[in-house]
């Protein structure tokens, strides 16, 4: 990269990250690093990402924090990110979809450096949202969840956002099922590479009866997909081929390496 409304009084980090300022005692960083609390941003945020590089979390946390009381995006989306991975802090989703929310609320300028960290904010947003926060004020909303995914995919173009978003259209999530749709943004996705839309374009087709493209377009997914998802893509590519005939199977495999070029 959830629920209630997350235009919800989005606790920016006023009342999140900065009240943990307010109540932090201001200890210095190292006295050789250069950088302070009274330090610029962007120097703070370069401090907080070689902290974090060297694995010296506490001390990434503290000037991630402090740039982000000054303002900066970028430490903001790296701080959500450690609240949501537990990564230097006790892991807690609810501060980190408050943090995305106050970046996805400020908006962004068109080709701004701050894109990247706004559309990841939607989507980390999005992801919370069709999943809920246990505990939090933060339920399932799946319709919120599909018109962030929404604006990621078609304002912006993310194929991480066009494969989620295709997901939820197959499913009916949100909204209406609509295979064309799916279809559409799938085909967006794997054109920029994702293998994971790659994979499940693939598996549309061969429920629709194209059983060689739909066993090519999976085979080469395996190709390239990445560890997290090789498995599940690995999965939906046995199955198809478990049911297609050996002469479906051998034209598929020889036209794997093709896919990777096909733009139609």
């Amino acid at each position: 990269m959830v629920k209630s409304d997350w235009k919800l009084p989005a606790v920016l980090l006023c009342s999140a990250v900065l009240s943990v300022l307010s109540n932090t005692a201001a200890h210095a960083f190292d006295i050789n690093a250069g950088v302070s609390r009274e330090s610029g941003p962007f120097d703070l945020f370069k401090f907080g990402f070689n902290a974090h590089k060297k694995g010296q979390k506490e001390e990434a946390v503290e000037a991630y924090r402090y740039a982000a009381e000054k303002g900066h995006t970028g430490s903001r989306w790296a701080l959500a990110n450690m609240y949501a991975d537990g990564d230097g802090v006790v892991q807690n989703d609810f501060e980190a979809f408050k943090i995305y929310s106050e970046i996805a609320s400020q908006g962004v300028e068109p080709g701004s450096e701050d894109t990247v960290y706004f559309v990841n904010a939607l989507l980390s947003l999005a992801h919370y949202y069709h999943q809920g926060i246990p505990g939090s004020p933060v339920g399932i909303d799946l319709a919120q969840a599909r018109q962030l995914y929404f604006q990621a995919a078609s304002t912006f173009g993310f194929a991480e956002a066009q494969f989620q978003l295709a997901r939820m259209i197959l499913a009916g999530e949100g909204g209406k099922a609509n295979v064309q749709q799916a279809k559409k943004w799938l085909n967006l996705a794997r054109k920029s590479g994702h293998a994971g839309a790659m994979a499940v374009f693939g598996n549309v087709l061969f429920q629709e009866g194209q059983a060689v493209r739909g066993l090519a377009f999976m085979t080469a997914a395996i190709d390239k997909c990445s560890p997290k998802d090789c498995l599940w893509i690995q999965d939906m590519q046995e199955r198809a081929f478990s049911l297609a005939d050996e002469q479906d199977r051998r034209v598929a495999v020889a036209l794997a390496p093709q896919i990777f070029t096909e733009v139609e």
